[in-house]
């Protein structure tokens, strides 16, 4: 993780010192007006110390690329904070990951979430939310704290019904036959989805496996055109850059118009209910 920090900031250092050259001006007079020690510009330009707000913000004043600069923040402050390995978020357990959803969650107006295998927590119920993070803390090795874990991701459920948030979710049709604890927790989960396609100001879609999709998914959350979690095996990823969110957002509409909703969608779940119904009867 060191070095993939460290190639982020030459990376950035990269951009900063393009943003110089293309301006004509030497790293010896962007220090003079700035009043820096003269080793302090190719330290940033060489990702050697990490650039401050202000720092940034006197290269684009100085360089003539004041637009460029809440591009250039985003990618300041996402460096320290946009890889996180599960091991260090769930280092305590669930706690403070279910903690940061909700608080994402009340500060969002609108929510969109897909998911090509698992259902997603905000629908889920409290036997599959238990499996799930049941299996979450076996296969990290994380401490156990399931049951306070499904208590939050219930919580937060709660703001689905409150205020006025919008949510939008895309689930894979695989998802409804990913196989979550018994049968009877994956019948009991479908029929929490067919009743979900009911609720107002929620958009339920269903990706259906022969979708045609251009581009490799994994699962992630959007919130508002702010912040993109993205869940890796590995490590969570946090984008805030308005470039790369505006990428996740085409994504997400792609996926949006390759789904179906309303009837199509009971329809594909209604069928993976009646496997899981049939499954779970004593025989």
């Amino acid at each position: 993780m060191t070095s993939s920090i460290q190639q982020q900031r030459e990376a950035f250092g990269g951009r900063l010192r393009e943003l110089r050259l293309a301006a004509g001006l030497s790293g010896a007079e962007l220090a003079r007006r700035n009043g820096w020690h003269q080793t302090k510009v190719p330290k940033i330009e060489y990702g050697r110390i990490n650039p401050s707000d202000n720092d940034i913000r006197a290269y684009c004043r100085h360089t003539g690329n004041n637009d460029q600069l809440p591009d250039l923040l985003a990618t300041r402050h996402n460096i320290e904070t946009a890889y996180l390995e599960w091991r260090k978020v769930l280092g305590i357990g669930t706690k403070q990951r279910q903690h940061a959803l909700v608080d994402l969650t009340e500060m969002a107006q609108i929510i969109r979430v897909y998911n090509p295998h698992f259902i997603p927590g905000f629908l889920q119920t409290a036997e599959y939310a238990a499996v799930v993070l049941q299996n979450v803390s076996t296969f990290y090795q994380t401490p156990n704290d399931v049951e306070f874990g499904v208590a939050k991701r219930l919580e937060r459920q709660q703001l689905m019904y409150r205020g006025n948030r919008r949510f939008h979710f895309l689930v894979g049709e695989q998802a409804l036959y990913t196989t979550v604890g018994t049968d009877g927790v994956m019948a009991g989960q479908l029929d929490r989805l067919l009743a979900v396609t009911g609720l107002p100001r929620v958009t339920l879609g269903i990706v259906p496996a022969t979708a045609e999709i251009p581009f490799a998914p994994t699962n992630f959350s959007m919130f508002d055109q702010k912040i993109v979690l993205v869940e890796a095996i590995t490590a969570e990823l946090t984008v805030t850059q308005p470039r790369e969110i505006a990428l996740y957002g085409r994504a997400f509409d792609t996926l949006a118009r390759q789904s179906v909703t309303g009837d199509a969608a009971r329809k594909l779940i209604g069928s993976a209910f009646d496997t899981w119904h049939r499954h779970s009867e004593p025989s």
